[in-house]
């Protein structure tokens, strides 16, 4: 499961009235290690106006799990990049960068997102990651 939905929660989207900020706190509470890393990036974004990103590995496979989920539900990717302000990039299973929104499309994001970048990003370490 990718997130924790309290019962009020649920009743409310099954009802068809949740916002984005009811969503994004899901989101936060449910997958704190995601939150975490995801709110470092954007702020070091924002904070500099270039690009930030984290390459650590997650200290376990629980936390290697929130980082993929939020990736990769394009909700919870897109709640985060609207409450953030930021366009996110991902590889491999924890290299996260933050993008200002006029950045995007620029070099640094293109050379991040090419396949170039993906190939070069790989180790025999991080074949299953």
């Amino acid at each position: 499961m990718s997130l924790d939905v309290p019962t009020a929660l649920l009743e409310r989207a099954e009802a068809g009235r949740v916002d984005d900020e009811e969503f994004v706190d899901c989101v936060r509470r449910s997958l704190p290690y995601a939150w975490s890393v995801v709110a470092d990036v954007a702020a070091r974004a924002a904070d500099g106006g270039r690009m930030a990103e984290h390459a650590v590995p997650p200290p376990s496979e629980v936390e290697r799990g929130q980082l993929l989920r939020a990736l990769a539900s394009d909700a919870i990717r897109g709640g985060l990049e609207r409450h953030f302000n930021v366009t996110l990039a991902f590889q491999n299973c924890h290299r996260v960068a933050a993008f200002p929104p006029a950045l995007v499309g620029g070099d640094a994001h293109r050379q991040f997102v090419s396949p170039l970048a993906q190939i070069r990003n790989q180790s025999p370490e991080l074949r299953n990651c």
